[in-house]
């Protein structure tokens, strides 16, 4: 078909290209004929109709030729040369089909245009019987939404029909006739339908006959396979069935499905001679014809009595036997005389080898007639089908037979494949169909491709692949078959059949994306009187059906003539099959035919009409087509050769018993399966070559250029395993198996392998062919080279052409080192010592040198030792006597002792538990040795990676293997790492780097490792049996021993996270226990010593509803201490062994205090004072559990009446006194960070080396977290990048430098990974968990208050040290630049200073510093503490606030006794100014309460005061702005108004506010500025308080 050439002009004669030959098959002479009238422009394309014929030029024009009676001039009818269609001028048509009377065109944008006869709507125009003119056919597909056009990519015309085969890989078909494959009766059609049978499936290529269609179908991948159904799919009847004799039991699945076939049409009529199923012919590039043998190597056997298999009738099923001893002498059918003059005619026939090699020739089976007796191919019944079978009818048959069963039913069909001798495989098969959906998706079991043909029939039983060549009668006629084979050889054959690996290549996905695939099927329709269709019968089909018998054949083109078929193969056969009456067929009348065509030069393409052919030839350009052709005719040819192989010699192999150990099996099974990798890979090319000579012929999409490392990775892994099989000696041991099937087939061996000598051994001849698909790679390189040659030297195409060349040149040498490598190891197994051999010969393991002349010796040796060193390629083997040790490469580090080490030919050989020096007789072998060595680890190292790299010349041999590397080692010595792997990276035979380690108890540590023992981080698990968990360690290792940051989960489910030393918990950590730990029954912060709680740490036990706060010493509390429960008590004093022990102080929800002394928790004992809520007090002495009656022997006192009752009671006055200090609180955690900073105590050290530390820190951190599943946003990312800056201070300390360090300290406290930011985190945590909870106390705000503060004044500590500049405390900053001035002091008229100090200036205070940083972490737990130690006074106030803000705005303003001048008269809201009326509510002043309402908002006490400020300032801006005159405030006109704003801002946590900023604000505001306006709210938050309404 479509097929372009290079444009040329040149003369006739020998270099004559696009010219058109067209000749009759049928007539006397068949010398190809110059087409009359035809000028010099370039055919691509050729079709033939009946009596008219269409070309296709490569400028995209048609041209006509022929009878035309559907033209409407008269001229035009039979124009003496082609005529130009001018309706498709401009067009640019890309391909031509031509039908009987009709013709086809389809253009590049994939639009269809049809003309000649239309009597059958076969050109898509309704009502219309000629169309004159190409015109447009409309191909829409109604299914997409919206309603698309379909592109067409290929056309095919019959007599009455059309098919188009478009882009998406679709059918859709027009016309008339069932060769139109659609669900319709209303026939012709004229709209384009799309042939749902093979919907879903790909279609590679279609043809059409006159009355019947073709298409090649791409296979369903394996994973499509679909159980097989057991009942056909529209009669429901049974697709096996059981017939139960008297004297035995027929098993048959020749169910025939009347579906679709008129009976009256099954009366086929005679014909001289029709092939019902496809016949194969090989075409070679000499011309010479190999008939490929039906009866393969298995079945080489004599003539014997044989079951023919049963005779079934189209319609009945009718059973008879027919016994042949040979084909000469079969039943008389109606054309026996036929068959027996074309034997005849075969078997003289000159070149015909195989039947001096006892082969059978290929049989040739008329038509059977309806009632006349069959010849069948093989079951293609399911296994678990018959299997079922065969236990229904065990009774009936006997004991005998189901033994016979054991192996399964295969076993019985491998058997008659083993010992029927009927030549049936290529006999037509009986008559039936099914066109139900399941034959579409049936089992497509890859295989490796067929040989020789089988005419299986099509049935409703799915497409159920045998095994390779199984022969035999379709009939199971059991006791039959017994009576003529023992059942030892059934046995026998089955044991065969178990251990037959299928040699079915390993398709990769890579090569079938891009080359053609091989896995095809043929499916045919339409009517098939003529036996066209294939199926073995002579019934229509009405829509497409698989052609059985083509499976696996690797079927690449399809053509059809008026009512025969041929499929091309990739392995050049021609199958053919239909009417012969012409000797279309080439194989009856004149077997030549076919192959005469070559004669004609490079056929590009053949194309066939009813009963002629017509040829495209190519012109030959400086040796460029030559060459290409001889690539593709060799690799066709090569094909062959393989298949040949693969049929010949390799399945027979397979199929021998006793081939040795499973290794041996193993290995040749992985050589067959790479070789029909190797084979299909080929094919695929031989095939892609075909439709690339077609096409454009571009160097650059060559196949093996462009995907050059499919061929070279097949070529390699192939040549690998057979050097493995020969390594282990397979070939000696296949000698004794395969000797008789060798010695019979001598010739055949010695032919294939292309030995010409006689004397050569068998087992070399065989190892000789297993190599031989090497020599390919010369031939590769051979034909791009000649390639090259066609180009100019400085085009890109030479020089990609010479580096391909180059390429699989160097492989071809490089497989033939490898080659004699696997020589060399095998003579040297011959020679070592059997025991070891055992152990140490492997099908990788190469033999690189070895010490056995007393080269090498070990230093220190005993005079009598035996010392021998073999180097492999993956190992050093150290043999003595009886022993030997073996050392992996990949941890062996060798190196040359210098002469001062005393040893002048010494080498040092270091492995990771072993080190001792070789000793070599001459430096010579000390150089050679070394290199070896050298090569050999570093060769260890690549891997498989010494194959040469693609794009020419081999990779460049380092000098020595590199020190540090990865590889993977189990020790065997080593006391603690006894039997341990390890996997990771070495340095000097030590782990070094990353890597995992497991121990053979389930231990596993995965980290990073220094000098052989884990240090850094890393990742530990220890399997607790008795728990049936694991423990499991994340964090920091020091020298094989846990240090550092850390998280332990243990198996018992607790968790700590914190410090490590000396696999230790030491310094601050956090422990939870219990099942679950988010809610765990207790936890634990604080710090450790030496894996004990000591220092100060919270414990709560959360089962329990307490939480401790104080001193631990060895895992128990003790000293002071403080305790809250979730009911209110809380408990201040002294612990001793986890009892509250001596002084205390017990303070109730109430208010009622005990102070005095304890014995036990809770339990008072002894002297102490109880105070009432009231104030009333008990003083003397106390017993007894609290809550639970207490026993008192004392004074009660009345405190007098007229006392104020403002005063706390005294003990209110001491609380806190009996807690730890705030400064002894979380050391640990202070320390770690000083220690981090590589201080040993606070202040003491250098501060470069604690920079140095912080950028290492970093750096470090962000490596892990890196490797770590948490990825660091780009932002963190940068923060980091910024940070590993060390900020530079020279010269005076300045407000810019102040606040440079403000912005180091927030970018440092964001990140964790800073120790600035990770101290902050481990205080938020400990902040959290102290006061969260239980611990959310009110009793505990000043402990909470004290504890930030000590928080500060340490951090303060930190930052000074890391910038020494930095002022103390309460130093004051003179500012750089005046402040502008300009903005109005509040109270008085100077101009506001920022700082409130005498002086101008910035003043130093950790809290502006750092609170900014911390307290906005720290916040939630802080104000839920102010808000519950004011909730009672706030409640008071929020009274008030809800009462007084019911008034409108006026009457509120009067109320609080603003004075009039400041009521606003006037509102302005969105721009329009509105009177105030008594009605206005929350209008006036809103900006400055809306102002206000953002104290809730802010956390730091100097931004709530800013807040307030701002607050004011409004307040003065709405003044101004009513008054329109400059005034000055006083605190009683002031007062009034800023009231009033507090009442409307409502803010319901005032008082907290108020308290917080009172406690943490900075006390030289106190007096400024910012501190009258905090004074001011404080009084209005007290003053609302006391207001009362009237």
């Amino acid at each position: 078909m479509d097929s372009k050439k290079k444009s040329s002009t040149e003369a006739e004669g020998s270099k004559e290209r696009g010219l058109v030959h067209v000749w009759q098959a049928g007539s006397c002479s068949v010398t190809p004929e110059r087409l009359p009238g035809w000028g010099g422009k370039t055919v691509l394309q050729a079709a033939l109709g009946v009596r008219h014929g269409v070309l296709l030029t490569e400028d995209g024009e048609v041209y006509s030729f022929g009878t035309l009676p559907w033209k409407s001039e008269s001229a035009e009818i039979c124009p003496s040369s082609p005529l130009l269609e001018s309706a498709l001028v401009g067009h640019h048509v890309t391909t031509v089909a031509t039908g009987s009377f009709h013709s086809g065109a389809v253009t590049e944008s994939g639009v269809v245009y049809m003309w000649g006869e239309n009597g059958a709507g076969q050109c898509a125009i309704a009502n219309q019987q000629y169309v004159p003119e190409p015109s447009p056919v409309s191909i829409s597909d109604s299914e997409t939404s919206p309603v698309l056009a379909v592109r067409i990519l290929q056309l095919a015309c019959g007599e009455e029909h059309t098919l188009a085969l478009s882009l998406s890989r679709e059918i859709w078909a027009w016309g008339t006739g069932c060769q139109l494959g659609l669900i319709t009766t209303t026939f012709p059609v004229t709209k384009p339908q799309k042939v749902e049978h093979l919907a879903g499936r790909v279609v590679l290529q279609v043809a059409c006959g006159a009355f019947h269609s073709l298409a090649l179908v791409q296979c369903l991948p394996p994973q499509d396979m679909k159980p097989v159904p057991e009942r056909c799919n529209h009669c429901s009847q049974l697709l096996i069935t059981m017939t139960d004799k008297e004297d035995h039991v027929i098993i048959s699945d020749s169910h025939c499905c009347p579906l679709g076939v008129t009976l009256s049409e099954s009366q086929a009529e005679k014909h001289g001679s029709t092939a019902a199923s496809p016949h194969p012919e090989t075409l070679d590039g000499q011309g010479e014809v190999f008939e490929n043998t039906a009866v393969e190597a298995e079945l080489n056997v004599g003539s014997g009595q044989t079951t023919s298999g049963s005779a079934i009738s189209a319609q009945q099923n009718i059973v008879g036997t027919a016994e042949v001893s040979s084909a000469r002498t079969a039943p008389s059918y109606p054309d026996t005389q036929a068959v027996t003059a074309y034997l005849q005619k075969l078997s003289e026939h000159p070149g015909r080898e195989k039947h001096e090699r006892g082969e059978k020739p290929p049989q040739v089976q008329p038509l059977a007639e309806e009632a006349g007796p069959d010849l069948h191919s093989p079951p293609t019944t399911s296994t678990s089908a018959l299997n079922s079978l065969v236990v229904s009818c065990a009774s009936a048959v006997g004991v005998r037979v189901a033994a016979t069963y054991e192996a399964g039913a295969l076993s019985l069909k491998k058997v008659m494949n083993f010992y029927s001798t009927a030549p049936c495989e290529t006999g037509a098969p009986s008559g039936s169909a099914s066109t139900g959906p399941e034959s579409l998706k049936d089992l497509r079991e890859e295989q490796v491709k067929q040989e020789s043909l089988q005419g299986k029939k099509s049935s409703s039983l799915m497409d159920i692949r045998e095994e390779e060549s199984e022969g035999g009668s379709r009939r199971l006629s059991l006791p039959g078959l017994l009576s003529q084979v023992s059942p030892r050889l059934l046995r026998k054959a089955a044991r065969v059949k178990t251990r037959t690996v299928v040699l079915t290549p390993t398709y990769s996905g890579e090569a079938d994306a891009l080359l053609p695939s091989l896995r095809t099927e043929v499916w045919t329709w339409g009517k098939g009187k003529e036996g066209q269709l294939g199926h073995g019968d002579v019934l229509p089909r009405l829509q497409p059906l698989c052609v059985k018998c083509l499976d696996g054949k690797e079927v690449i083109h399809l053509e059809a003539g008026g009512s025969h078929s041929l499929a091309l193969t990739a392995k050049s056969q021609v199958y053919s099959w239909g009417s012969n009456t012409f000797g279309q067929l080439g194989h009856s009348e004149f077997p030549t035919t076919v192959p005469r065509l070559s004669k004609l030069g490079y056929i590009s393409r053949v194309t066939a009409g009813k009963d002629s052919y017509i040829a495209l030839v190519d012109k030959n350009i400086m040796g460029y087509i030559a060459s290409l052709h001889e690539l593709a005719t060799t690799e066709r040819r090569f094909y062959s050769k393989l298949s040949e192989i693969k049929s010949q010699i390799l399945r027979p192999l397979l199929s021998l018993e006793n081939l040795g150990t499973v290794t041996t099996v193993q290995l040749l099974q992985e050589v067959a399966s790479r070789f029909s990798k190797l084979c299909y890979l080929i094919g695929q090319h031989g095939a892609s070559l075909s439709s690339y000579l077609q096409g454009m012929k571009e160097a650059r999409s060559l196949v093996i250029m462009k995907h050059s490392s499919l061929f070279l990775d097949s070529y390699t892994e192939y040549c690998t395993s057979v050097s493995n099989f020969l390594v282990m000696g397979g070939f000696q041991l296949l000698a004794k198996p395969a000797i008789d099937f060798l010695n019979k087939n001598q010739e055949l061996l010695q032919d294939l392998s292309e030995v010409s000598d006689k004397n050569t051994q068998l087992m070399e001849i065989l190892s000789t062919l297993f190599f031989l698909p090497i020599r390919r790679l010369h031939n590769y390189a051979k034909v791009l080279l000649k390639l090259a040659t066609c180009f100019e030297v400085t085009s890109p195409e030479y020089q990609k052409l010479q580096d391909s060349s180059a390429c699989y040149e160097s492989l071809a040498l490089h497989l033939g080192k490898k080659r004699k490598e696997a020589e060399y190891t095998l003579s040297f197994w011959k020679t070592f010592p059997g025991k070891m051999t055992d152990s140490l010969r492997k099908p990788e393991r190469r033999l690189l040198c070895e010490s056995s002349n007393r080269a090498l010796s070990l230093q220190h040796a005993g005079r009598f030792s035996v010392n021998w060193f073999i180097l492999f390629n993956d190992a050093l083997v150290h043999a003595q006597f009886s022993t030997h040790h073996v050392f992996p490469l990949a941890t062996l580090w060798a190196e040359p002792l210098s002469e001062e080490a005393g040893s002048v030919n010494g080498l040092k050989i270091t492995t990771p538990e072993e080190q001792f020096t070789l000793v070599s007789s001459t430096p010579q072998e000390k150089t050679k040795w070394l290199r070896a060595i050298s090569q050999a680890v570093d060769q260890a190292l690549r891997g498989t990676s010494d194959f040469p790299l693609y794009g020419g010349g081999s990779s460049v041999q380092r000098q020595e293997p590199p020190i540090s590397r990865s590889a993977k080692y189990t020790f065997y010595k080593d006391t603690r790492l006894k039997d341990a792997t390890y996997d990771g990276r070495w340095l000097s035979g030590k782990p070094h780097g990353r890597g995992v380690l497991k121990w053979p108890d389930g231990k596993m540590y995965s980290g990073m490792f220094r000098n052989g023992l884990e240090d850094g981080y890393g990742e530990y698990r220890i399997p607790n049996k008795a728990l049936n968990k694991e423990d499991h360690y994340v964090g920091h290792w020091k020298e094989g021993k846990m240090c550092g940051q850390g998280v332990y989960s243990y198996a018992s489910g607790e968790v700590f996270e914190g410090c490590f030393q000396d696999n230790m918990r030491h310094g601050h950590g956090l422990l939870r226990s219990g099942k679950l730990t988010s809610s765990s029954p207790s936890m634990f912060i604080g710090q450790w010593v030496m894996d004990k709680k000591a220092g100060y740490g919270v414990f709560d036990d959360i089962t329990r509803g307490e939480k401790y706060m104080g001193m631990w010493q060895d895992d128990v509390c003790q000293g002071n201490g403080v305790v809250v429960t979730q009911f209110g008590l809380y408990y201040e004093g002294n612990f001793h062994l986890n009892k509250m022990t001596g002084n205390g102080v017990l303070l109730s929800e109430d208010d009622t205090i005990y102070e005095g002394e304890f014995s036990d928790d809770w339990t008072l004992s002894g002297k102490g004072m109880l105070t009432m809520p009231n104030g009333d007090y008990i003083e003397g002495y106390f017993s007894g559990e609290w809550g639970s009656g207490i026993k008192i022997t004392g004074t009660y006192f009345k405190p007098s009446l007229y006392e104020s009752d403002k005063d706390k009671p005294k003990a209110f006055r001491k609380l806190g006194n009996l807690a730890v200090a705030a400064d002894d609180k979380w050391r640990a955690v202070f320390d770690e960070c000083w220690r981090q900073l590589g201080c040993e105590s606070p202040g003491q050290g250098d501060v470069w080396k604690a920079w140095d530390n912080i950028a290492v820190a970093l750096t470090t951190n962000r490596r892990q977290h890196r490797d770590s599943p948490e990825i660091l946003s780009r932002s963190q990312t940068q923060t980091l990048e910024s940070l590993e800056y060390i900020p530079q201070h020279v010269g005076a300390f300045s407000v810019e430098k102040y606040d440079d360090i403000k912005k180091y300290l927030i970018k440092a406290c964001d990140t964790p990974l800073h120790p600035l930011g990770r101290l902050v985190e481990t205080l938020v945590a400990v902040y959290r968990m102290t006061y969260v909870g239980v611990g959310a106390n009110r009793r505990l705000l000043q402990e909470a208050v004290k504890e930030i503060k000590s928080y500060l004044k340490r951090i303060f500590q930190l930052v000074r040290f890391l910038f020494p500049e930095l002022p103390e405390e309460g130093s004051t900053i003179p500012l750089s630049a005046p402040l502008p001035s300009g903005r109005r002091s509040f109270c008085t008229g100077k101009s506001d200073s920022r700082s409130e100090s005498p002086e101008p200036g910035y003043v130093v205070t950790s809290s502006s510093l750092l609170l900014p940083v911390l307290l906005p972490r720290l916040y939630p737990p802080l104000f839920m503490l102010y808000a519950l130690d004011n909730d009672r006074e706030e409640d008071v106030y929020w009274e008030c606030v809800l009462r007084l803000n019911k008034q409108p705005d006026v009457a509120l303003l009067g109320f609080l006794g603003v004075q009039r001048k400041f009521w606003p008269a006037t509102l302005s809201t969105l721009g329009e100014s509105k009177k105030v009326l008594p009605t206005t509510k929350d209008a006036c002043f809103a900006s400055a309460i809306e102002c206000l309402q953002q104290i809730s908002t802010t956390f730091t006490p100097s931004d709530k005061l800013k807040v307030i400020q701002q607050t004011f300032e409004e307040i003065s801006q709405s003044v101004l702005a009513s008054l329109q005159e400059d005034f000055l405030w006083s605190m009683d006109d002031l007062f009034p108004v800023f009231l009033y704003v507090v009442l409307r801002a409502r803010i319901r946590n005032l008082g907290s506010e108020v308290h917080l900023i009172e406690d943490l604000m900075d006390p030289y505001l106190q007096h400024g500025e910012q501190g009258i306006m905090f004074t001011t709210l404080k009084a209005c938050y007290f003053q609302i308080q006391r207001e009362k309404l009237n």
